[in-house]
């Protein structure tokens, strides 16, 4: 057996570019691709899909625009692949896939897992009444409730692998659980192997979202510029015990580097030292990232802390409909024009509910682009004479939020001058599913799974408690002679994003002796300052840091600022994809002399 097991990573979200596959197939050498398709937005896709029709619900590009044009060099390779396309699905994922290997005259073996779907015991849930793991709330009504997903683990994956299947397609598994299958078939990684499996999640969470590792959503954008439409898809080389290097197909666009992995590594992670999957709770905090090579980076240092007794599960509950329309205005005083406007469009529309009897919004919306809206208290523009006003309503009644979008478009010619903009047909109302997430008992899941041999249950994977890692020391700044105001830019690298109603912010210094100046100077009180209009009344004590010392990096987490997350909210960004711009420009103090130094002046 190979000491060493090379994993291409083709997809991170559901309509992820279709040249992956065949990119990294001329990569030579790969023994497995793996594919993430899925997020919670994703799921409630997906799941709508299949309410209209039974025989769809998973990632039918993957099956069209992955798999079907390249098949034929899958089998010449002999290269494996893992997919969580069967989203909601996933045997009619794996059916259509079957009957495509058939017609192209293939004997690719196909295996299923499934066990996610918990969907039919909504009503045993409801009795069992568990709160949302975030917030802390009571469940929706079952009459409510659109489906019901746990995130399933890697160790079904490694048993359709062990049984000789060329192709694993699942339902609902954690992200990184693809590659994490691929690494226990191969090694041999049983749930006592601790540090092995975090090692191999990290490694399966740097491929989870695709060239986010080699330079896409780069801080340093302008380094992979000039061939970012050539941008290489990540590669991981794992090692027995679970360190891995990171690289990209030779001769394609992007870079790998400290700062693009480490950026990925902090990508919603949470709490560091509590990174809990269905297989191994993992701690990142004493994580090492070293360049060894031109684009090769060398990650090691993962511990494993336990195995989980639960799995995470998410589920989605219609609460109402929502809509909104971006209108512009140009001309002098247009930020004035397009905020009446705003307000006027609401005042019509409240008027009118009043008429029906109705209630008000449950939501509404109303964000200036263009005017640093999103900066908040640390917009830095005089008035804009060019503007895009974006409002947004949620409502229970379709028909409340068809009045808004009906309303909105007939007071165009009773407007402030300056309305223009580009548009097709009228928005209409989509249904809200909003997300409600609680831990499900590993025994109350049945984990299947299915290949020509036939359909058995997966055994339940039992592993040591979960541990409680403790907390490293904190940086301390010493005192400097002088001190210069310079923008986070200057000092660091950033990457935001989202969980549920949590936005999650990683920040890595640029050189780590840079680190005790930048947690110093990214205290509660600043990070309110920078996102406090993001918080809805809440204060600093909605804001937790956490600290890696091994990556010198720090993650930050904003608990309630995304409208409640990206299934339902109204914001411009409702999964914080931009908050990290917003730090990376707020100046913070560090010492005038240790920058100049590193900077070599």
């Amino acid at each position: 057996m190979s000491q060493h097991l090379r994993i291409g990573g083709a997809s991170g979200f559901w309509g992820d570019s279709s040249v992956a596959t065949a990119q990294l197939l001329a990569s030579p050498g790969l023994d497995f691709i793996v594919y993430d398709y899925l997020a919670e937005i994703t799921m409630a896709i997906l799941g709508r899909a299949r309410a209209k029709d039974p025989e769809t619900g998973y990632a039918t590009d993957f099956v069209s625009a992955a798999m079907a044009p390249n098949l034929a060099e899958i089998a010449r390779q002999g290269v494996r692949i893992v997919s969580n396309a069967g989203g909601m699905n996933p045997k009619a994922c794996a059916a259509a896939l079957e009957a495509e290997i058939k017609k192209q005259g293939g004997t690719l073996k196909v295996a299923v897992v499934t066990g996610d779907d918990l969907l039919a015991q909504a009503e045993q849930i409801v009795e069992a009444a568990p709160r949302d793991m975030f917030r802390g709330t009571s469940l929706p009504p079952v009459d409510k409730i659109a489906s019901i997903n746990a995130y399933l683990g890697a160790f079904p994956i490694a048993a359709a692998l062990d049984r000789g299947a060329d192709i694993v397609v699942t339902g609902r598994c954690v992200d990184s659980a693809v590659t994490l299958g691929a690494a226990i078939h191969h090694f041999g990684w049983t749930a006592t192997d601790l540090d092995a499996l975090a090692g191999g999640s990290l490694a399966g969470h740097i491929l989870e979202c695709g060239p986010q590792a080699t330079g896409g959503n780069f801080t340093d954008w302008r380094l992979v510029a000039e061939n970012l439409a050539e941008i290489g898809y990540p590669i991981a080389e794992i090692r027995r015990d679970g360190s891995f290097e990171v690289s990209k197909p030779e001769g394609t666009g992007g870079v790998v580097s400290r700062g693009t992995v480490g950026e990925q590594m902090l990508y919603e992670i949470g709490d560091p030292q509590a990174y809990l999957l269905p297989d191994v709770a993992c701690d990142f905090s004493e994580v090492v990232l070293q360049e060894v090579a031109p684009d090769r980076v060398l990650v090691s240092g993962a511990r494993g802390l336990g195995v989980p007794d639960s799995y995470k599960t998410c589920l989605t509950w219609a609460d109402g409909f929502r809509s909104g329309h971006i209108f512009t205005f140009y001309g002098l005083e247009a930020e004035e024009k397009a905020q009446l406007f705003a307000d006027t469009v609401l005042k019509r529309c409240r008027a009118a509910l009043q008429r029906m009897q109705a209630p008000d919004y449950t939501d509404v919306s109303v964000e200036l682009l263009g005017t640093e809206s999103q900066f908040g208290n640390k917009r830095d523009l005089p008035p804009q004479r060019e503007v895009a006003v974006k409002i947004a309503v949620r409502h229970q009644e379709a028909r409340a939020v068809a009045l808004f979008l009906k309303e909105a478009t007939g007071l165009g010619l009773a407007t402030p001058p300056g309305l223009s903009g580009f548009a097709g047909a009228r928005p209409k109302p989509s249904p809200v599913l909003a997300l409600f997430s609680y831990l499900t008992p590993k025994p109350q899941v049945q984990q299947r799974l299915l290949d020509e041999a036939g359909e058995v249950q997966c055994s339940e994977v039992k592993g040591p408690a979960v541990a409680v890692a403790p907390r490293p020391d904190l940086p301390q700044a010493p005192k400097a002679a002088t001190y210069v105001q310079v923008p986070l830019v200057d000092l660091a690298w950033a990457r935001s994003g989202d969980k549920g109603d949590i936005a999650n912010i990683g920040v890595m210094a640029r050189d780590p002796a840079l680190m005790p100046w930048i947690w110093a100077g990214l205290t509660p009180a600043h990070l309110h300052q920078v996102f406090g209009h993001f918080l809805e009344g809440a204060g600093a004590e909605a804001i937790e840091r956490f600290y890696l010392p091994g990556s010198a990096s720090m993650n930050i987490l904003l608990h309630g600022a995304l409208g409640g997350g990206g299934t339902s909210s109204l914001r411009n960004d409702p999964q914080a994809k931009g908050y990290a711009q917003l730090l990376l420009a707020a100046p913070i103090a560090v010492d005038a002399d240790l920058l100049a130094r590193l900077r070599g002046e």
